[in-house]
């Protein structure tokens, strides 16, 4: 298929259709509003089902009724608006129901700002609802990669019975890049059997989210474990950069990564032996990519839009919390590749 030039919030919506999604529940904030205005067209046109809910609490609910129904459902939302769906997704999560939510993040706290930030990482990988759970998240560093990890997505949720964030910065969903789309399913999925049919005869099925026994409550919980044990061991994702002989590693995901990749080519061409390791999975955390590498980096240099949610997850992978050091920039602003140039300089000192 040839690649078509497309605007990042436009071809998520695209890849949710050409991935089976046929059901879209959600509300318009800034810098997502076009996710559900393409969707609103296009989801018709192939006898989808598209519903500008009340509100975000009420779209992530309709969200929980289409996933228990067997279908793939979509969400999209901006971080307040995230914020407002987590009880619903906590829900989701503890009834083991499939769906997939996007987060194009905006600058925070509360309202913050329109622009692009990374400050919903804590919200998304430690849980923003109550309880003991996990959601897979993925973090996509361009438009074609969004495309791809949305489509993976809806396999994952369904695979594992979970719901899947794709955790995106504003800058991901409003930039224009070409893409193409080539959904082919890489999991060898079940069909839905749990799924409640509404037909009222035959075998009964039931979604459950209630367990009033703290004994059988702790089973439950304990169960979920087992299958987060799982992605742990078999979804991390990551791109190495440069690694094969650096002595210094930058980890940094999404926007903030592309401006770090430019940065090392600065201090590469300066004899700095510095590379790169990019989180594609925020959720499992790819401790792996830093097993391989721990014995030989000096240290690592965490580089978000944010005032550092990742650092404690970066901290543990390298199992030294004084070999990190970290640079943010927040509410909305993005890091300058001089910047990145300079904090790299500043780690690394003369050591080239």
């Amino acid at each position: 298929m040839a690649k078509v030039l497309m605007k990042g919030n436009e071809a998520v919506g695209k890849a949710a259709i050409e991935a089976g999604c046929r059901y879209f529940f959600g509300y318009p904030i800034t810098p997502q509003s076009e996710v559900p205005e393409y969707l609103s067209s296009e989801l018709p046109k192939v006898g989808g089902t598209f519903v500008q809910a009340e509100s975000e609490v009420a779209a992530i609910n309709m969200v929980y009724g289409a996933a228990a129904a067997g279908a793939r459902v979509l969400t999209s939302s901006s971080s307040p608006g995230i914020a407002l769906k987590q009880e619903g997704i906590g829900y989701l999560s503890n009834a083991s129901m499939p769906a997939v939510i996007i987060n194009m993040m905006r600058g925070g706290p509360g309202l913050g700002t329109i622009q692009p930030g990374q400050a919903d990482y804590n919200m998304a990988v430690k849980g923003g609802s109550n309880g003991d759970y996990h959601d897979i998240v993925l973090a996509p560093a361009s438009v074609q990669e969004a495309v791809d990890m949305v489509m993976e997505a809806f396999d994952l949720a369904d695979f594992y019975g979970t719901p899947v964030i794709i955790l995106a910065d504003g800058l991901i969903g409003q930039m224009m890049e070409p893409v193409e789309f080539n959904y082919v399913c890489k999991k060898q999925l079940k069909e839905k059997t749990w799924a409640l049919t509404g037909k009222g005869d035959g075998e009964k099925h039931m979604v459950q989210n209630l367990v009033i026994e703290p004994e059988e409550c702790e089973e439950w919980n304990k169960s979920h474990f087992v299958k987060y044990a799982e992605i742990e061991a078999e979804e991390q994702a990551w791109e190495e950069y440069l690694m094969d002989d650096a002595e210094y590693a930058f980890v940094s995901y999404g926007t903030a990564s592309r401006v770090v990749r430019t940065a090392i080519g600065y201090l590469r061409a300066e004899g700095y032996k510095v590379g790169m390791i990019r989180p594609k999975t925020l959720w499992p955390f790819p401790v792996k990519a830093f097993d391989k590498v721990n014995d030989r980096i000096k240290k690592y240099l965490d580089v978000e839009m944010s005032m550092g949610q990742m650092l404690p997850d970066v901290a543990v992978a390298c199992n030294d919390k004084y070999k990190v050091e970290f640079y943010g920039r927040t509410g909305g602003m993005v890091p300058a590749v001089d910047e990145i140039v300079e904090f790299g300089k500043k780690v690394m000192g003369g050591d080239k």
